[in-house]
């Protein structure tokens, strides 16, 4: 692997182990790498907040491929750099800034719902499972949801948990 090419510190993305982002984290910190792992916050209606890592099974990581390449590969919780053709493939400073710019110390990232007024849903638990609706409102702060809905020959705006609905949910902002 050609490493002369690049020197200094830059950041590239790490594949790790099945369910091993924490582990890798913490012990990629603890060799002195600088780690970034990006969460979302999905707003769950019962327990308040979900956290998912918004690129499962990847992190970014800050070091110097020809004196740290090593380290980082042998590293616990991790499987390998992403290269292409052999070479490990470097990340630009503002694409990761801007991530952290979304951010949180802790790399979480509150989701927003891609739901937009006037799509059409279908309502997959509670008392209205089954029935389709339009979206009036996207979830609010509290994830709950206006539905115009048709109920007894006539149209009704409802309110309902964004759990009742099979909603996605996405970064802030698009990240390239």
């Amino acid at each position: 692997m050609e490493h002369s090419l690049q020197s200094g510190k830059k950041w590239y993305v790490v594949l790790t182990k099945a369910r091993s982002e924490e582990i890798a984290q913490i012990h990629l910190s603890t060799k002195g790498m600088e780690v970034f792992y990006p969460k979302l916050i999905l707003p769950v209606v019962k327990s308040g907040r979900h956290i998912v890592s918004l690129f499962p099974n990847y992190l970014f990581v800050r070091f110097d491929v020809s004196s740290e390449y090593y380290q980082v590969v042998w590293c616990r919780g991790v499987k390998r750099v992403v290269s292409f053709g052999g070479t490990p493939a470097v990340v630009e400073n503002s694409v990761v800034d801007f991530m952290r710019d979304k951010a949180d110390p802790r790399g979480l990232i509150p989701a927003k719902s891609n739901l937009k007024v006037g799509d059409k849903v279908q309502i997959a638990n509670g008392p209205f499972k089954g029935l389709v609706g339009i979206i009036q409102e996207p979830p609010d702060t509290k994830s709950r949801v206006r539905v115009l809905m048709g109920i007894l020959s006539r149209n009704v705006q409802v309110e309902v948990p964004a759990g009742y609905i099979d909603i996605g949910w996405v970064a802030p902002c698009p990240i390239v």
